[in-house]
């Protein structure tokens, strides 16, 4: 029976099913990264009040994601839209609050000892900036739905390389393992893809902004952090 219905549900409905699935498994990374991190001693709620208010804007900002989706899956497109202006305010306090976060993990020297501060600072920043262009360009084209969920899952993508990262980096201790969380990430986006390709015949162009966009960002670490005005950047935010 469950098969009969789920050939019965359009594609926009299978759509929405799946993007809400998805954000079932972002929370569920969250919860594995920061979780493990917790178990080995890693992170400590005995931290900073700054850290503890980023935490809860991170996760706030997650829930408020599952939520849309939940509503959108249902069908409940008044609710999800006039929860739309928090998103956005939450995204631009997200955005600043957590680049000034980034500058005081470097003076506070709360960062992986595997990352040198450059990298660190350019990594971070770098993510902020993929976030802030995928999300706030969704937020532009809320109109068109199938840019909007989609974009807004990329821009979700990079925010989830902090989760991917505390359970993939630690067993290398290298900065280069930046690049397995990479290929976790295009393997999220790939199933998309693979979804579009299945549902609807043709896989979305915002997937493939949003994949340039990830890939741009490691490609751009890797290049830049070494420079000479991004080291003496990195270094006057040190104690």
């Amino acid at each position: 029976m469950a098969s009969v219905a789920a050939r019965e549900m359009s594609p926009l409905q299978r759509e929405r099913r799946f993007y809400f699935i998805m954000s079932l498994l972002f929370a569920a990374a969250a919860v594995a990264g920061f979780g493990f991190f917790i178990a080995i001693g890693a992170s400590s709620f005995a931290s900073p009040w700054w850290v503890h208010v980023h935490a809860v804007t991170m996760t706030a900002f997650l829930a408020l994601y599952v939520l849309q989706n939940w509503f959108v899956n249902r069908g409940d497109l008044a609710t999800h839209r006039r929860l739309g202006g928090l998103g956005a305010i939450l995204c631009l306090w997200l955005v600043g609050y957590g680049c000034w976060v980034i500058t005081m993990s470097l003076a506070y020297a709360r960062f992986p000892p595997f990352f040198t501060p450059n990298f660190f600072l350019l990594m971070d920043w770098l993510n902020m900036a993929v976030f802030s262009g995928l999300a706030g360009a969704a937020l532009w084209l809320r109109a068109r739905s199938d840019w909007h969920k989609r974009l807004m899952f990329g821009g979700m993508l990079s925010l989830m390389s902090v989760a991917w990262g505390r359970l993939i980096l630690p067993p290398f201790f290298d900065q280069r393992a930046i690049a397995i969380v990479l290929v976790v990430l295009l393997a999220h986006l790939g199933a998309a893809m693979l979804f579009d390709r299945r549902v609807h015949g043709r896989i979305h162009p915002a997937h493939y902004w949003s994949g340039g966009a990830l890939v741009a960002w490691v490609a751009a670490i890797f290049l830049f952090a070494g420079n000479p005005a991004m080291v003496a950047l990195a270094q006057s935010f040190a104690p």
